[in-house]
């Protein structure tokens, strides 16, 4: 075996024993082609820390933050509006009595708790497959206990946005866009990530005109 033979096949078994060296394209922690590079010792956890801080904000700049919040009215009006019945044919609906289901007072019909309901305005498209557009007003309850499933008000690293509660195999949060074009990926709660969860988002509500 001539010396340069041996030569490259000592360096194939060196890259051999590197983390993801040899896998499959885009298979990597950040889904995308690996190479090999080499670093001193000592540098190991600054690249490491500066490639987790790349992946959080590659995470949170499809984000959709929530700026603007509002509170319900300190003196909720009571108003009861009739409430038609679903068998009603389309077109305007007869005012006659008889149609009418019951009366419905909006306020008790979004806000379960006053003082633990706030309004945030949607900002973003990455819930429209749940029904929240731009512009909707959410009501977000900070009474109920999240659970997965739930669409739910959450706080990373200071910035506010809504999305449904998941879990991992391994119990680790995570939440998940609701928007089937592929535009919003899921975000991964990671370790050293600031998380909270603000309140649950029980309802919405939009104006037309």
């Amino acid at each position: 075996m001539t010396k340069p033979l041996a030569s490259s096949i000592n360096k194939i078994d060196q890259y051999k024993n590197v983390p993801g060296a040899g896998g499959k394209v885009g298979t990597g922690e950040f889904g995308e082609p690996t190479c090999v590079v080499r670093i001193s010792t000592s540098q190991q956890p600054v690249v490491k820390d500066f490639l987790a801080t790349y992946q959080r904000h590659k995470q949170l700049s499809g984000l959709d933050t929530v700026t603007e919040f509002a509170l319900p009215a300190r003196q909720l009006q009571s108003m009861h509006l009739p409430l038609y019945s679903s068998k009603v044919s389309a077109g305007f609906p007869s005012p006659a009595e008889e149609h009418v289901e019951k009366r419905l007072d909006p306020s008790e019909f979004l806000i379960d708790q006053k003082d633990a309901t706030f309004f945030v305005t949607i900002q973003g498209y990455s819930m429209i497959d749940v029904g929240l557009q731009p512009g909707d007003k959410a009501v977000v309850d900070r009474s109920k206990v999240p659970a997965v499933g739930d669409i739910v008000l959450a706080v990373l690293d200071g910035e506010f946005t809504i999305k449904t509660l998941s879990r991992k195999k391994e119990g680790t949060p995570r939440l998940l866009p609701a928007n089937a074009s592929g535009a919003f990926a899921p975000i991964e709660i990671t370790e050293g990530m600031s998380f909270e969860i603000w309140g649950v988002v029980t309802g919405s509500f939009r104006r037309f005109k």
